[in-house]
């Protein structure tokens, strides 16, 4: 229960009907996405007006070539925050959905050109910025899976379980075909759709028990436990029909997708997780030079 002592100078005096949990308005962002040097940082949202963009000026300046030097500002209105787009050349996007002007709740994803900040808003800011923080050593932040570092430590633990009961483990590893080539016919931001794309459509199917996760660029592992051979061959088919089958469309163009895939099984003898990811990445080599759009194993 809080003191009135607490309560801000500022509160609004409202209908007792409408009372709600005295809370502060501060708000902040976080940079959640591209990795390097200020991947976390905080930004306080202290003023009633933020603006965002590559211009120096900015409130907060987003030192890359697809924002635009005035892409999008953040105001308060009726005590919520609302982002605003300035007629970007890349367009603003909250949650993934292409915006002119929208209200921004607790969790929200703004994403300006390739930069993906999360917004922040409640009564214990700094907890949830810790939380995400914690967030971000284990997932990915464009695609929303799991990273590198969290697969490798999920693979360790499985595989000792596997030597230890005598189970089966298998890993699938796969990458888009040609991906190069989306990035220079359609742009970077095509790029990251289909990432973010692939990864939805893959996750829909994966089973609570298996790992999935972005290995890097646009590699992507499947970690199986309890399966063998011949139901990681299967999947692996089923996943590669599944992604040549849906459609990509970006800003009104198709953008057609297919992978490859590598699948490795553990056997009774013991082997080292840099040589189980060694066999898994060799059967991906042979998919890619047998023509990609396929599987080997």
């Amino acid at each position: 229960m809080h003191n009135h002592d607490d309560v801000d100078a500022n509160t609004r005096v409202t209908d007792a009907h409408t009372i709600k949990p005295v809370e502060t308005t501060q708000d902040a962002l976080v940079l959640i996405y591209p990795p390097g040097p200020n991947m976390g940082r905080k930004y306080e949202l202290h003023s009633k007006t933020a603006n965002l963009g590559r211009d120096p000026s900015s409130d907060i300046m987003v030192d890359s070539d697809s924002v635009s030097r005035r892409h999008a500002r953040l105001t308060m209105k009726n005590n919520r925050r609302m982002l605003t787009d300035l007629q970007s050349t890349n367009g603003s996007y909250v949650n993934n959905k292409p915006i002119n002007t929208c209200f921004l709740e607790n969790g929200d994803q703004l994403k300006i050109g390739d930069t993906i900040f999360k917004y922040l808003v409640g009564s214990d800011v700094e907890f949830a910025y810790h939380e995400e923080i914690y967030r971000m050593t284990i997932m990915d932040g464009l695609t929303e899976i799991h990273n590198k570092r969290y697969f490798i430590e999920a693979l360790e633990r499985e595989m000792s379980r596997a030597q230890r009961y005598g189970r089966e483990l298998s890993i699938l590893m796969f990458d888009i075909d040609y991906f190069k080539r989306v990035n220079d016919s359609y742009g970077h931001l095509a790029g990251d759709y289909v990432l973010q794309s692939l990864a939805r459509l893959i996750s829909t199917r994966s089973r609570r028990e298996e790992i999935f996760a972005r290995y890097g660029g646009e590699e992507f592992v499947v970690l199986l436990p309890e399966t063998a051979k011949q139901g990681a061959m299967e999947l692996a088919d089923q996943l590669r029909k599944r992604v040549a089958s849906y459609t990509f469309i970006f800003e009104g163009e198709e953008i057609p997708i297919t992978v490859s895939i590598g699948v490795a099984t553990m056997g009774s003898e013991p082997i080292t997780p840099i040589d189980f990811l060694r066999r898994v990445d060799e059967q991906l080599y042979r998919a890619k030079a047998d023509g990609r759009n396929c599987v080997r194993g």
